[in-house]
């Protein structure tokens, strides 16, 4: 089939939230964007987002020993068990409540989890055909809050699992009759993460506010003793004990009570461990807490990040200093060594940011962050190798479509950019921004050669250039002119005036020299470039226009207006050809705070960004929808609608709201759980678009704010609040993908 596109890559994002994963070879690593994982293979350069998707946002991956299986598990609990290999999803399973880690055993038999105040141990799946592949073994308790890290011996015979109350556990992943569990205490925050030396049950734990310690244990690995089948036989009978809370997999499986309080008898023969040092990352005074850890094991090294977005490289046991050095002004979320200890890597959710560090040499291997809010333009250059993006932030991004990177960000602009252009060479990129200027920058050199300003300050909404590339144009929000500048010169050749609104869309003719402006005043006007800039002529329509293009072979004007149409004219004759009414494939869902259904809702959303396939016989069309559609022009009938995500942590994805989330008060998405008892959710003001940055709790809602067809014909791109590519299920001849889309999450 023609539209036959399948999901290919994902740009503009590298890391969200969640845990990242080096491989077992330390080559590649995993990074988890939003609902989806990211491989990126640090030998050759490149990035490739698996197909799969969970209903909500990833918050833990686990990793088996060998690198061939991966667990990703989403905030609501939900887990897929993934083949890295086939790229498929093997099995899907549900936690009921949210998980805070997972760890598989260094052996890849068993895997942990923590959630709530427990820890459950299950079946690993293996090489052989399963019914369940998740089969719990046992549930582990002793935690009087809640579970939050897990770390495993190197012989998988125990693991320890840290929590919020400030103890950690170390329970027998087997029943041994001398180490069924162990308390240790002498933290004074929350647990952030805990480690085993090598070989050994020495163990060191680090809180959030900056302690280490250093536990020395009595017993080797070896000395732990199997349990005899009498004593098992007398444990079942001692925890027979009734539990407050139910679990439906602890029906199956085994338990394990952990007491704070033993008897002295019982103690004597058991395990023992002893506080050997305790040492402290913060200075006095200085409050840094500290947010994430990883140990490597073989050479000892302890990576500690900050929320201040300060790391430290420490050596134990002896707590030695060897770097400390800040990345960013955001907290790291996650922090991982790869299996040879030379590389680490760190992600900053606040800034969507992922570094890969090479800490002896002090060099960086991988350097990548995203649009810090939402992007708002996008455009291909002409061959289909490099993408340039604009966002909210201020920043000119270019991408290289096959290796899925940002490889030169442009920070000249001082607001927002509201659209970026390449030129017909595909050696210069233009931008326009709310800041006043329109600037154009040289690939080859990578700098700002050129920056256009008009005579009074206004806000440039709007960008266009001619098929030379010599001209250049730009539309006013405040002033509601077009001005016309040279690129060769940089003077302003004429100021364009004749609108009565707001200028929303610019598109220059590919074969002739004639401008097309959009405005909210309800008219597109065609400006003759070459006839001193006079109106060659106005097209009247019914309603604001809100975007137009020119087809391939510009004969023919698409035109998509504020009440939901599509409109086709013969410019030269200014005749309307034909029409699409698109109000109701747009779909728009619903979104928590909404007073009114979607129905109701999509009476007054429509369609904000145009652009035709390479033939020109049909058109893409995306708005305020999770749906792209493709229409067929000649016949006016929708061929294809494609949903872009189904991400439920973005708002506004489903068409009713979830009763079970109804109370008699309203919506629960009206609770602020972070902001205390005082303060609730600031509902926003009708018409607020990006959400209030402020507040502590904030669902980014989903749209199509920009959509782009490849000049090679095989990959259509569209930007909504990640980013993703499709490409044709149809095997093709030229390695090329078929479908961007882009996301840039807010945080």
């Amino acid at each position: 089939m023609k539209f036959a596109y399948k999901f290919s890559n994902l740009l503009g994002t590298v890391y969200r939230h969640g845990n990242l994963n080096f491989t077992p070879d330390g080559n590649s690593l995993i990074s988890p964007v939003g609902n989806r994982v990211t491989l990126i293979d640090l030998k050759n350069n490149k990035s490739e987002t698996l197909s799969m998707a969970t209903r909500y946002s990833i918050t833990c991956v686990g990793l088996s020993p060998d690198g061939n299986l991966a667990i990703l598990i989403d905030e609501e609990g939900a887990a897929l068990l993934v083949s890295l290999i086939s790229k498929s999803v093997i099995h899907q399973f549900h936690f009921q409540k949210p998980v805070r880690s997972i760890s598989f055993s260094p052996n890849g038999k068993k895997f942990v989890i923590t959630k709530d105040k427990v820890a459950l141990m299950y079946h690993a799946p293996g090489k052989k055909r399963e019914f369940n592949a998740f089969v719990l073994d046992t549930t582990y308790y002793g935690a009087y809050d809640e579970t939050t890290c897990i770390d495993w011996t190197d012989d998988s015979k125990c693991f320890a699992v840290g929590s919020k109350d400030m103890s950690t556990w170390v329970f027998g992943a087997e029943r041994w009759s001398n180490l069924i569990y162990y308390a240790l205490g002498g933290h004074k925050d929350s647990i952030v993460s805990c480690f085993f030396e090598e070989n050994s049950l020495d163990l060191y734990t680090i809180s959030q506010d900056g302690a280490l310690c250093v536990w020395q244990c009595d017993t080797e690995l070896n000395g732990l003793k199997p349990r005899m089948p009498k004593q098992q036989t007398e444990d079942k009978e001692e925890s027979t004990e009734d539990q407050e809370e139910e679990f439906t997999e602890e029906q199956q499986g085994k338990e394990v009570q952990g007491k704070v309080n033993e008897n002295e008898q019982e103690s004597r023969k058991k395990v023992k461990y002893s506080c050997a040092a305790k040492y402290f990352f913060n200075k006095e005074g200085d409050f840094n807490n500290l947010t994430t850890a990883a140990y490597h094991k073989k050479t000892h090294l302890l990576v500690t990040g900050f929320a201040s977005g300060i790391f430290h490289l420490h050596e134990l046991p002896y707590f030695n200093l060897i770097h400390s050095l800040s990345i960013s002004d955001q907290k790291i979320a996650s922090v991982s060594v790869n299996s040879t200890g030379d590389w680490i890597a760190f992600g900053c959710s606040g800034l969507g940011q992922l570094l890969v560090w090479e800490w002896q040499s002090e060099s960086y291997v991988l350097k990548q962050q995203g649009h810090f809010n939402s992007m708002v333009s996008l455009a291909y250059s002409p061959d289909g190798q490099y993408l340039v993006t604009g966002g909210d932030d201020g920043k000119v991004k270019v991408w290289n479509t096959n290796s899925g990177f940002c490889f030169v960000t442009f920070t000249e602009h001082t607001s927002s950019i509201s659209a970026v252009t390449f030129t017909s060479s595909g050696y210069v990129i233009l931008s326009a921004s709310l800041d006043g200027t329109v600037r154009a920058f040289d690939l080859h050199r990578y700098r700002n050669f050129r920056t256009f300003t008009s005579p009074r300050p206004t806000q440039f909404s709007s960008l266009a250039v001619d098929s030379s590339g010599e001209i250049v144009s730009a539309g006013s929000q405040d002033s509601f002119e077009v001005f016309v500048w040279s690129v060769q010169s940089g003077r302003l050749l004429d100021v364009l005036a004749g609108h009565e609104g707001p200028i929303s869309s610019l598109c220059f003719n590919p074969m002739k020299c004639v401008l097309a402006s959009a405005s909210w005043d309800k008219t597109v006007r065609l400006w003759d470039m070459l006839d001193s800039w006079r109106t060659k002529e106005t097209l009247a329509l019914n309603s604001d226009v809100l975007a137009v293009a020119f087809s391939p072979d510009g004969n023919e004007l698409a035109v998509a207006s504020l009440d939901g149409q599509i409109t086709f004219w013969d410019h030269e004759n200014a005749v309307q050809t034909g029409s699409i009414e698109g109000r109701h494939d747009l779909q728009t869902g619903r979104k928590e705070l909404d007073k009114i259904t979607a129905k109701q809702a999509a009476k007054g959303k429509s369609f904000t960004t145009l652009c035709y396939s390479a033939d020109g016989q049909s058109i893409l069309a995306g708005g305020m929808s999770k749906f792209v559609c493709i229409y067929h022009i000649k016949e006016q009938i929708l061929m294809k609608k494609f949903e872009i995500s189904c991400n439920l942590s973005l708002d506004a994805m489903e068409e009713f709201l979830d009763r079970r989330k109804m109370t008699e008060f309203g919506s629960m998405a009206l609770i602020d759980e972070g902001a205390g008892d005082d303060d609730g959710v600031a509902i926003p003001l009708p018409g607020v678009k990006r959400g209030d940055m402020s507040s502590r709790h904030f669902k980014p809602e989903i749209r199509v704010t920009c959509l782009r067809f490849s000049p090679t014909g095989r990959e259509f791109l569209l930007y909504l609040f990640l980013s993703v590519m499709f490409s044709p299920s149809i095997p093709l001849p030229i390695a090329c993908h078929t479908c961007h889309a882009a996301e840039s999450k807010t945080a």
